[in-house]
This record gives C-alpha cells, sequence and structure tokens, in this order.
C-alpha cells in the first residue's frame, strides 16, 4: 500500500509540474485595451489606449485628433467679428466664455475699452457661461459611478441658465453676442429680476447634488483617493482652472490677472480643496458653482448705466502688432494669441485651451489604476474634445 501510496504521490506532482510547464508557456505580457473613440465612457470623441497587467494599467496613452476642426487656421480668412462664431463652438459648453478673451486681445490690438456697462454685463454672462457648463459636470460626474438621477437634475435646472442667455443673446448654446468695444445689444426689460430668481434656483440645485451625490458612500469610495495629482506635477503639466485648484494651489485668473472683466470690483473667494483626488476637484466645482451664482448677484444689483458700444469704426481693421489674452475660463485657462498684419483678418490666432493641457496628464495619471477607475478620473478631469481637437 505504501508502494501504491507514493506512486499516486509522484503521478500527482508531476502533473501539477505539467501544469505550470504549460501555464509559463501561455502567459502573456498583458493586454491592450482601447477605449474609445467612440464610445460613451471616453467623454467625446477620445481614445485611451491602456495597456493591462490583469485589471491594472501599466500604461496609458490618449490619442486626440478625431475631432479636428481646425479652429486656428479658419480663423486668418475669418473677419475678427466672424471669429466670434467661430470660438463658440471650441468649448460648446461655455461657448460665450470662449468669446471674451478673443474680444479682449483685438481690443488691445486697436487700442480699445468696452465701456462699464458693457465689462459689467459681459462678467454677469461669463459668470453664467461658466454655470452652465459647470452644472453639466456635477451631473455628469455621478453618471460615470452609476447614479443615473443627478445628470437629470442637473439638465433641467441648466435650462433656466440657458433661457436667461438666449433672452439677452438670442442664442442657447453660440450666442455670438461680443463686439469689438461692446456687446451686440443691451439687457431686455425684466431680465435682471428673473435671473435673480435664476441664481437661487441654482444654489438649491447645488444643495441637491451635495446631499444626492457628495454624501453618498459609493460616490465616496470611488473618489476619494483616486487619481490623486500632487501640486508640483500638476503644475509641470500645465494643469489650471478647478483640476489645479483641487489640488491645493490658490490660482485663479479672475483675481489674479484681471482683464477686461469686473471681477476685482465685487466680492468673491476662490476655493481651493488640498487632497488633489477626484473627489477634490468634484468638490471645488460645486464650490465654484455657488460662488458663481453669488457674484452674478452682486453684479445685477450694480449694473452701471450708459452704452454698451465704444466708438469703433464700422470695419474693423486691426493695426499690426500681437497680444495675448488669457481669462479663467469655465474648463480653465484659455487665452488667445492674436497677430496681426492690419488686415481684415487676423494673420495668425493661436489657442491655448485649458482642456488640452488638462489631458496631458492622464499618461502619468493612469498609470497604476484599475480598470473601473480609469473612467472615473477622466470624467473628475472634465474636458470637451471641441477644446482639445482645435
Amino acid at each position: 500500500m505504501t508502494d501504491v501510496s507514493d506512486r499516486q504521490k509522484l503521478s500527482y506532482i508531476a502533473a501539477q509540474a505539467a501544469d505550470a510547464r504549460v501555464n509559463l508557456e501561455i502567459e502573456s505580457e498583458g493586454m491592450t485595451l482601447n477605449l474609445g473613440p467612440q464610445h460613451p465612457a471616453t467623454h467625446g470623441t477620445l481614445r485611451i489606449i491602456a495597456r493591462l497587467d490583469g485589471e491594472q494599467v501599466i500604461k496609458a496613452d490618449p490619442v486626440m485628433g478625431y475631432m479636428h476642426r481646425g479652429y486656428e487656421k479658419l480663423t486668418e480668412v475669418r473677419s475678427y467679428p466672424q471669429v466670434t462664431a467661430l470660438v463658440n463652438r471650441i468649448d460648446w459648453l461655455g461657448s460665450f466664455a470662449n468669446e471674451v478673451p478673443f474680444i479682449l486681445a483685438a481690443e488691445k490690438l486697436m487700442e480699445v475699452e468696452a465701456p462699464p456697462r458693457a465689462q459689467w454685463i459681459r462678467t454677469i454672462l461669463f459668470e453664467m457661461s461658466r454655470i452652465a457648463n459647470v452644472v453639466l459636470f456635477l451631473g455628469d460626474m455621478a453618471v460615470q459611478v452609476g447614479a443615473v438621477t443627478p445628470v437629470f437634475f442637473a439638465f433641467r435646472d441648466r435650462e433656466h441658465i440657458l433661457n436667461q442667455m438666449e433672452a439677452v443673446t438670442g442664442g442657447r448654446f453660440h450666442p455670438n453676442f461680443d463686439r469689438i468695444g461692446g456687446l451686440k445689444d443691451d439687457l431686455p426689460k425684466g431680465w435682471v429680476d428673473e435671473t435673480q430668481q435664476v441664481m437661487k434656483k441654482m444654489r438649491r440645485f447645488c444643495d441637491e447634488i451635495e446631499t444626492l451625490v457628495m454624501g453618498n458612500e459609493i460616490f465616496q469610495a470611488r473618489t476619494r483617493g483616486i487619481g490623486i495629482i500632487p501640486a508640483d506635477v500638476g503644475l509641470s503639466y500645465g494643469l489650471s482652472g478647478a483640476n489645479i485648484r483641487g489640488s491645493g494651489v490658490d490660482y485663479d485668473l479672475r483675481r489674479d490677472n484681471p482683464c477686461g472683466l469686473v471681477h476685482d470690483q465685487i466680492d468673491w473667494k476662490v476655493w481651493t480643496h488640498p487632497d488633489g483626488d477626484s473627489f477634490s476637484r468634484f468638490w471645488v466645482r460645486l464650490q465654484e458653482v455657488r460662488e458663481s451664482t453669488l457674484m452674478v448677484d452682486q453684479l445685477l444689483s450694480d449694473i452701471p448705466a450708459g452704452p454698451i458700444m465704444a466708438k469703433v469704426p464700422k470695419i474693423i481693421k486691426v493695426p499690426a502688432g500681437e497680444a495675448y489674452v488669457e481669462t479663467e475660463n469655465p474648463l480653465g485657462a484659455m487665452g488667445y494669441y492674436v497677430v496681426s498684419k492690419g488686415d481684415l483678418v487676423p494673420f495668425r490666432v493661436k489657442i491655448r485651451s485649458a482642456s488640452f493641457s488638462n489631458v496631458s496628464i492622464t499618461p502619468w495619471l493612469l498609470q497604476g489604476v484599475y480598470v473601473p477607475d480609469i473612467i472615473t478620473i477622466l470624467g473628475s478631469l472634465y474636458f470637451i474634445l471641441g477644446d482639445i481637437d482645435r
């Protein structure tokens, strides 16, 4: 019996060794997972090529350019007033804000300053554009972890902002309202009172999101400690906006480099969070929506009287020169470097968009994370593909 038992043991050991040899022979170096470009979880036509070791990301490379529409080159065959209609479509969720830095750069070259009333109204619409943009982020971020209800709330309440934008500009998505030297039209009757009521609704929306999303233990588990960006790393990659303020960097162009808007004439706060994770980026944006509603309230209560247009020629011909203007747009710092040779059209326009810089950190940020966290992290960075593929 002993000999049989020994033979059985040896046979079992030999079988295990053979299995091990087979497993060793078929072992692979990992798997390549393509996320996008046609995939709803990639937040637009963005492709992420992720190299995996099991469920963990070894390497991730973003592939952009699927939506490239050549905005920078198109500006070279558009008159200066026509460019505002073009740049509306870069970050289509915050379109009015896209117009502002370009118009300010053209005004700088022409040595023209918009009247105080126009500057005030520009700032109001600039902040309302931020609210309309970021409200969708607050709802959509919950979808990344499986909560659908908040995004319906976001679309519902964003309509109030869009209604007010349309009442002034005539456009909901693409206002084309800024003009060199001022604005296309003045505010309609009753608009100020209606907008004040809308700001109250948006603050209630923020309270709802805070209860539904931020207090949810699943949301916290999926975002706290996930996608941490140290402040020095974020700055080295050129991050801006809430993405860098979510890493504790107290920097906001509206306060630190005001240009052509009136943020320096009202009281408001720059919000930061020290943790640098996906949760902190969400938290900062939520506070910024609240802060923007309070800023709009202040601005609405003290709009100066007077004209909305400075004296400018009917046919805009910008003097030769170069100018760069950067503003704190909803997605972060957005700048226009405008070169003029004294013609009716710009000679060259270089656009520094927030999303392009914010996405640049993804290869570093996604390394070592698990597959489900890829989508959460991408959502927390909040980018618009038109803002990347210019």
